[in-house]
């Protein structure tokens, strides 16, 4: 996988680091609330069976994103 996409893109097991937000606003201030800034570790605990929503460990607490919002989440994929 290419070394900076969305948080999206990461599959159950996977670490990222979270590079940016490109989202304003509100959902901004939400995802910041939850953890979500520079630097801040990932792991992508799974996904719904649908797809949607996907369940990520954000500094110990289990967090489920909708996929409209993880696209807005740049990160960067820690090899394993």
């Amino acid at each position: 996988m290419e070394p900076s996409c969305n948080l999206s893109q990461l599959c159950p097991g996977e670490r990222a680091e979270v590079l940016r937000l490109r989202t304003a606003g509100t959902m901004r201030r939400r995802l910041m609330d939850l953890g979500l800034i520079e630097h801040t570790e990932v792991v992508c605990l799974g996904k719904s069976p649908s797809g949607d929503p996907s369940a990520y460990l954000i500094r110990g607490a289990a967090i489920a994103i909708r996929a409209r919002d993880s696209r807005q989440i740049l990160i960067k994929i820690k090899p394993t």
